[in-house]
């Protein structure tokens, strides 16, 4: 891996992506989205995660985030496969899903070219980390993340998106609490 895409200081402000393997629309459904939305509560209140903004779209995720008091990287890496396994076996019981047989067949898939897994793959490896030194790059990053579900045409207005931290930057009350970017 790059030097480029690596955290080398937890306590600076990154942006970060990550994506469903095969680019799968996942979190279309409420089920799928609560269970990532708890999961970066989980890693604020527990995990040392401090989080400046974020926004789960259909099959990516993009957070700024830091950590004063733990390792960055091991809380992506936690995050990951706990959403990871939680919302695999939300699917597999999910007996509405009416894409089930076909998204669990695509990360069973994903999972057998892959020998760090057991089983399925539901994230892409990667997350490419961007270190955001200047109040330049964070606010340039910050519209890109709020701007990402009006751009995809799901809303009219960034703080119209329930799963983005674009509300808490509007002055209402956001699904998560969030650290502001000045």
């Amino acid at each position: 891996m790059s030097e480029k895409y690596k955290i080398h200081d937890s306590q600076q402000l990154y942006f970060v992506s990550f994506a469903t393997v095969n680019w799968i629309d996942v979190f279309t459904r409420r089920l799928y989205n609560d269970i990532f939305v708890e999961s970066l509560r989980y890693c604020q209140q527990h995990k040392g995660l401090e989080l400046y903004a974020w926004c789960l779209m259909t099959n990516h995720a993009h957070l700024i985030i830091s950590s004063e008091t733990a390792n960055l990287s091991s809380i992506l890496r936690d995050l990951k496969r706990h959403t990871s396994k939680t919302i695999l076996k939300a699917i597999q019981e999910n007996e509405q899903e009416s894409r089930r047989e076909w998204m669990l067949w695509l990360f069973e898939r994903a999972g057998q070219r892959n020998s760090h897994n057991e089983h399925y793959q539901f994230w892409q490896q990667n997350s490419h980390p961007i270190e955001l030194p200047s109040n330049e790059l964070r606010r340039q990053r910050l519209e890109y993340l709020h701007r990402n579900p009006v751009a995809a045409g799901f809303v009219d207005a960034p703080e119209d998106f329930l799963y983005s931290s674009a509300r808490n930057y509007a002055g209402r009350p956001g699904l998560l609490d969030v650290l502001f970017i000045s």
